[in-house]
């Protein structure tokens, strides 16, 4: 390692954190993602120490024994639990610098939904603050994800981005380095999950737990009919005979699950299309809309909305990150972040 790259290493260690309702993830300059885990931290909550934090501890989930609880910190986008919301990001930015003492304190970039409040932000940049980032500039995530996703957002024109999460779906039209419109509503992935569990209670009176439902979504849940039907066997307790009980579900059945969900993103994108202005309308009929966020890994949610709005839609290459590494690149350009940050 020559002196140069010995210095960056020591002196640098600027972070960006997309910090999700289902997932976060810490994108370190110059390395790339660093951390990609589910928001779950398990507690001891006799003694409060932290048991596990990210994937062990989403493996944890309705299994713990009555000492230990997993909890979900982040809710709807926004911090349910500030005391375990800051142990799980210093954990999280430990783990991303290996636990290194660095010389001069981090920057840190955080993309947050749009729809949170002024007290929200505030508890999620004392949180990084107190993870000892000697600055913190919130973006809105629908601008993270446009950089992330490559749109010119600094140019005169409309980009319209939906970023459908595990808590919020974000929707947003950009241009000029700013939203022109923005419209949130707190439906998205875990929303999902739940219709699933209601709709497999009703109708078979079986009893599923979060992470089986989060399973069916990914494995037969649609928006939209498949060119092929696919069925997947689902275990849970029946809840007339008290008995564990496998049945078999079609993506039809889940498809019907899931209709007001995804019903509800559609109306929303709706709302957003009516409410742009006509000349950045143009320019969405031209570019179309672009789906990012996990919510748009639901099989055929692009086919759907393109029928129901008449648009081109895209989803981008790898929707997951598309926020974090937005949030990234503006590590690279202190002038445009220091524009667009909330804080």
């Amino acid at each position: 390692m020559n002196l140069i790259e010995w210095l960056k290493e020591k002196f640098f260690c600027d972070l960006a954190i997309d910090l999700g309702t289902a997932n976060t993830l810490v994108y370190l300059k110059g390395r790339g993602i660093i951390v990609q885990e589910p928001s779950v931290v398990v507690v001891n909550h006799q003694t409060g120490k932290v048991e596990a934090v990210g994937k062990r501890a989403k493996e944890m989930l309705g299994k713990t024994p009555k000492s230990v609880l997993a909890i979900k910190p982040m809710r709807d986008g926004v911090i349910a639990d500030f005391e375990i919301a800051e142990k799980m990001l210093d954990y999280f930015i430990k783990k991303s610098t290996n636990n290194r003492s660095f010389l001069l304190r981090p920057r840190i970039v955080i993309g947050i939904p749009t729809g949170v409040t002024q007290v929200e932000r505030r508890a999620v940049k004392d949180i990084a603050m107190r993870a000892k980032a000697s600055e913190v500039y919130l973006v809105e995530q629908p601008t993270t994800a446009a950089v992330g996703a490559d749109l010119p957002i600094s140019e005169p024109t409309g980009n319209m981005i939906v970023d459908i999460g595990g808590g919020t779906t974000d929707i947003a039209v950009i241009s000029l380095n700013g939203i022109v419109f923005n419209h949130s509503i707190r439906i998205a992935g875990n929303e999902m999950d739940e219709a699933i569990i209601q709709y497999i209670k009703r109708k078979y009176n079986l009893l599923i737990g979060e992470r089986t439902a989060e399973q069916v979504k990914m494995q037969i849940g649609s928006a939209y009919p498949l060119d092929e039907p696919i069925t997947m066997d689902i275990k849970g307790r029946d809840l007339r005979e008290g008995i564990p009980k496998t049945i078999v579900v079609d993506d039809q059945e889940i498809r019907e699950a899931l209709e007001d969900i995804v019903g509800a993103i559609i109306d929303a994108v709706k709302v957003a299309l009516e409410k742009t202005p006509p000349e950045l309308s143009a320019d969405i009929i031209d570019r179309g809309i672009i789906l990012t966020g996990g919510g748009s890994l639901l099989k055929n949610i692009d086919k759907r909305i393109r029928e129901e709005t008449q648009l081109p839609v895209f989803i981008t290459e790898d929707p997951l990150t598309t926020v974090v590494i937005g949030a990234g690149k503006m590590l690279d350009d202190l002038d445009l972040l220091r524009k667009i940050s909330l804080i």
